[in-house]
């Protein structure tokens, strides 16, 4: 079994361009989830708490907080991607093309769109790609791309 599979995640030489990872296992958002996240993060926004408000937006019930698909999102994608990462370095280009709403069920998948050695740190690589996450029914509901900072595999 590799490494990726125990959990301990992927180092540097690794990763190839063009490698495309099915995150599993997918996470359905409860009612919970959406409102102590919203809470939590002090946003004060009633469509992601409150139903008789949100009965009267244009999409009729409450709607995920879309931070917190970013984070669940991202979440999924560390066992394949940044398991081993020493830092992230950013996201790009985040999209959110349609809404997610409570009960809804997301997954993702991730290309590896570029890697190169780090010009600062000679035991660590750059690798950056591109996530999509959608919901159960295909619905691609969030795209970004995120670059990390990662070990090097250790010399023997």
């Amino acid at each position: 079994m590799s490494a990726a599979h125990q959990g301990e995640g992927r180092y540097y030489e690794d990763f190839a361009v063009g490698d495309i990872y099915e995150h599993w296992p997918g996470r359905t958002i409860g009612e919970a989830d959406n409102t102590w996240f919203t809470l939590l993060t002090m946003n004060t926004h009633p469509a992601h708490f409150d139903v008789e408000y949100a009965a009267g937006t244009e999409f009729g019930k409450v709607l995920v907080n879309s931070c917190l698909t970013l984070s669940i999102v991202t979440g999924m994608t560390v066992r394949d991607t940044s398991q081993r990462a020493v830092a992230n370095l950013g996201w790009t280009d985040i999209k959110m093309p349609a809404p997610v709403f409570v009960g809804d069920t997301l997954y993702a998948t991730s290309e590896i769109l570029e890697k190169r050695e780090s010009k600062s740190r000679p035991h660590q690589g750059i690798v950056r790609f591109a996530t999509s996450g959608r919901k159960q029914d295909g619905t691609v509901v969030m795209t970004y791309e995120r670059t990390i900072l990662v070990s090097k595999r250790p010399a023997e």
